[in-house]
């Protein structure tokens, strides 16, 4: 339930300290008091001399260009204040032997943690459950108390945390044990990745993606879409065209975006887009992850003769010899086949495949990369029926996809709804498929088949879901990270 708060006073912290509570890469900071839990101010980034260290034995190596960057921006007349916290909890720290495992879970190293007990006589380490502001407040400088007066108090809301409750709670767990972190790999990419996403549009899409999954960000990161959708969107338009050199083109930079490739520079039997085979050449042809040979026939109104599917024959023959007989074939083609024309197809076991086919199962792997398994599709092309009647087969193939992709977004939707309704941090396996059991589902699902998916969701290379790995599979607990979101 949301709640509001009139904020009047701005806790003065290092800089980078404030940085690393607004990104969520933190949840807590070492302020020079003892800040009572329930206590709410803003973040005020400070110019603060550690005096202990040099920034670079002081902050970690995976921070260190993010706290440097954090105190060149800082100037002598005003300050930015993006966010504000609620103290959650605070503990005064003094056991030099825990401060390794402090380290880890923090932007801090051990040598500067040290340091830092050295110097106080003990760490008030706080807990910090972080909002961002509307609009960022600026203010001048003010050197010197730990806590500032604000120009004017502002009423706040939490409807704009950092990280979610499930996702603070687990982390505060863990700051509280001192837990190893799960992925410190995954962090270390991270920090390689900071000076490619300022350039680097991938690079940038990918940062923010780990930040997510590390559990530092609240929401998934506003991906755009991908720029090939724009000419995807015209296959079906070009098919039903009478321009046959440009439906030729986005038929094999559809074939290379499906993921499939060809090494032949040989122009009469190739894959580039922008070396088509001309008179006397296979419209395309796929080497890799298995041969695919075709012919488009781009029809405004008129039927498709024979000629179309007997020409693949011949050229299939001529170019390819022997390798022809293990492709698979494929026509493209909008305009309906000719008696003749089909009769051929399917007695040669060619698909017939209609341009806005063709444009869905491209639209599907360009909005969810990992959909289309290219070795799942080559069953359905090799099997009956051919000639009119394969387009239905793929469009079958296409809508069991998305099938699967309702069934896994249902499942991430409702871990999500669990830990909100219940508060928790995590939820075991054994209740989520009782849950799932009494669920809207797309689909029943057995019991092992279910864990599957879960383990498929929460992979690092996915992220959606979290997992503690339980002692055996019922016992397993998921959390959620970020939504998988479709388009219907």
């Amino acid at each position: 339930m949301s709640y509001s708060v009139f904020v009047d006073t701005a806790l003065q912290l290092p800089a980078p300290d404030v940085e690393a509570l607004i990104e969520g890469r933190v949840i807590a900071a070492m302020p020079r008091i003892f800040i009572e839990p329930g206590r709410s101010f803003a973040l005020y980034p400070a110019n603060i001399s550690i005096n202990l260290l040099p920034h670079e034995q002081y902050y970690r190596s995976s921070f260190l260009p993010i706290a440097k960057t954090s105190f060149s921006q800082l100037t002598s007349e005003t300050i930015l204040i993006k966010a504000w916290a609620k103290c959650e909890w605070c503990k005064i720290l003094n056991d030099p032997e825990s401060l390794e495992a402090l380290s880890k879970l923090t932007v801090w190293t051990t040598e500067a943690l040290q340091q830092t007990l050295l110097q106080r006589g003990n760490i008030f380490l706080t807990h910090f459950r972080v909002y961002l502001l509307p609009q960022p407040l600026e203010m001048p400088v003010h050197p010197g108390d730990n806590f500032v007066s604000l120009p004017k108090s502002l009423n706040l809301t939490d409807s704009t945390p950092v990280v979610s409750d499930t996702i603070f709670a687990k982390r505060s767990q863990k700051l509280k044990k001192l837990e190893p972190p799960e992925h410190p790999e995954l962090e270390e990419l991270q920090s390689a990745l900071v000076h490619l996403s300022t350039t680097n549009p991938k690079a940038k899409q990918l940062d923010a993606e780990i930040k997510m999954f590390l559990g530092w960000s609240e929401n998934s990161p506003t991906a755009k879409p991908d720029p090939d959708l724009d000419w995807i969107k015209t296959i079906a338009q070009i098919g039903n065209s009478s321009d046959g050199n440009t439906f030729e083109k986005l038929v094999r930079k559809s074939f290379i975006k499906l993921g499939f490739a060809n090494s032949n520079n040989k122009p009469e039997a190739s894959l580039n887009p922008e070396s088509t085979g001309g008179a006397g050449g296979l419209d395309f042809y796929c080497e890799t992850p298995y041969q695919v040979v075709g012919e488009c026939k781009a029809t405004k109104s008129e039927t498709v003769a024979d000629g179309t599917p007997a020409q693949l024959i011949k050229l299939g023959h001529k170019h390819l010899q022997e390798q022809y007989n293990c492709c698979i074939k494929i026509i493209m083609a909008a305009g309906q086949l000719n008696r003749h024309a089909n009769k051929t197809a399917i007695g040669n076991h060619m698909n017939v495949i209609r341009p806005e086919t063709l444009q869905r199962l491209v639209e599907l792997k360009a909005k969810h990369p990992g959909s289309i398994d290219l070795l799942q599709l080559k069953p359905c092309l090799e099997q009956q029926p051919f000639g009119e009647e394969a387009d239905a087969k793929v469009n079958r193939y296409i809508d069991d996809v998305r099938e699967k992709l309702k069934v896994r977004s249902h499942i991430v939707q409702l871990v999500k709804d669990f830990l909100e309704r219940t508060k928790s941090t995590s939820v075991e396996f054994n209740q989520l498929h009782g849950a799932y059991a009494f669920s809207m589902s797309p689909q029943p699902l057995k019991y092992e088949e279910m864990h599957q998916i879960l383990i498929e969701l929460s992979s690092p290379l996915t992220g959606y879901l979290g997992r503690i790995k339980g002692e055996d599979l019922g016992r397993d607990r998921f959390y959620f990270l970020r939504d998988l979101q479709l388009d219907d």
